[in-house]
């Protein structure tokens, strides 16, 4: 077996080659050649924590496994650790032995923020310039430095509920040489595309803070009962997401869907506006809304990447086990 610890990924796995990654998946959902297992997450009772297993097999890549791990909201403030903790383990799909161990914080980070600039990649206008950022933390510097890519934004605007926080993505602004500015978040209807990533389990961002035309990534909600958006904002919106059994179950569009303002029908997979069957944005006036609710099968595809990395560079453990 082979073990990639934590401390090598930010020296083996790229934005770019996550992207690529992340991209191939997503048209391998969609065409069936690769399939996501039932989700497990639970609230444990101890430290507030949510805990949980996603997995999946993709026979194109050949990529089976699993991520165990989840959310411990206490872990900055009481022991400077980052709130999300998992690791990814992968196996031979062809004798079930398995076959690596690999560090999971850094590529949750990484998939999860390529998985939203494939979306924007696909359905965001191709004339956007603003882009806005609700949530201001660890995960949210990830998530612009990838979206910055993916379109010549002008300017950045962000809210967070804890404002001293903003800091953390005006930084990834400077850095990318575009201006940054603090918004309220009616201010929103400024951004040509908007990113929403945070752990509420009530909306902060209205229908009406949104203005059409505009592409959201709702990137947060991944648990039965939270929620980044009001559900209202789903009824206008051309709906994509990455799997949708998990949408309507545990993501953003499980509370459009408990309201009656959407039917699990509305909702489309990104993988086939990537595969060219389903026609993505079509008009200019048009709202898109990608709901993120991340897939097993995305953390498989860095995972199998970093491994291979790993090798290639030497710094891949080899245990007998």
């Amino acid at each position: 077996m082979l073990i990639v610890p934590e401390r090598e990924i930010a020296n083996l796995m790229t934005r770019e080659a996550a992207f690529d990654a992340i991209e191939k998946v997503f048209a391998a959902m969609a065409s069936g050649d690769a399939y996501n297992f039932p989700v497990v997450r639970e609230a444990i009772g101890h430290e507030d924590a949510l805990y949980g297993f996603k997995g999946g097999f993709d026979r194109a890549g050949l990529s089976l496994g699993l991520k165990a791990g989840g959310y411990w909201p206490n872990n900055l403030e009481k022991r400077n650790l980052i709130n999300h903790q998992s690791t990814v383990f992968l196996f031979d799909p062809d004798t079930g032995k398995v076959k690596a161990m690999v560090g999971g914080n850094l590529l949750t980070a990484l998939r999860t923020a390529a998985a939203s600039s494939v979306s924007i990649k696909h359905l965001a206008r191709e004339n956007a310039t603003v882009i806005g950022m609700v949530g201001a933390g660890h995960q949210a510097t990830f998530q612009l430095r990838a979206a910055l890519e993916q379109r010549k934004f002008e300017k950045v605007i962000g809210w967070n509920y804890h404002p001293e926080m903003l800091p953390n993505i005006e930084k990834v602004a400077h850095e990318a040489g575009v201006p940054f500015e603090a918004v309220d978040l009616p201010g929103m209807t400024e951004a040509d595309v908007i990113i929403s990533i945070t752990s509420a389990f009530s909306p902060s961002l209205m229908a009406d803070h949104v203005s059409p035309g505009t592409h959201i990534a709702c990137m947060g909600t991944d648990t039965k009962g939270k929620q980044e958006v009001e559900a209202a904002l789903l009824a206008r919106a051309s709906v994509f997401t990455d799997e949708v059994a998990q949408s309507v179950s545990i993501g953003e569009a499980q509370h459009a869907i408990a309201e009656g303002l959407i039917k699990d029908t509305d909702v489309a997979q990104l993988g086939a506006v990537i595969n060219g069957t389903n026609p993505g944005r079509t008009s200019d006036h048009q709202i898109t809304l990608f709901d993120g609710t991340g897939v097993g099968l995305h953390d498989l595809a860095v995972a199998a990447k970093v491994v291979d990395l790993a090798v290639e560079q030497g710094v891949a453990i080899d245990v007998d086990f």
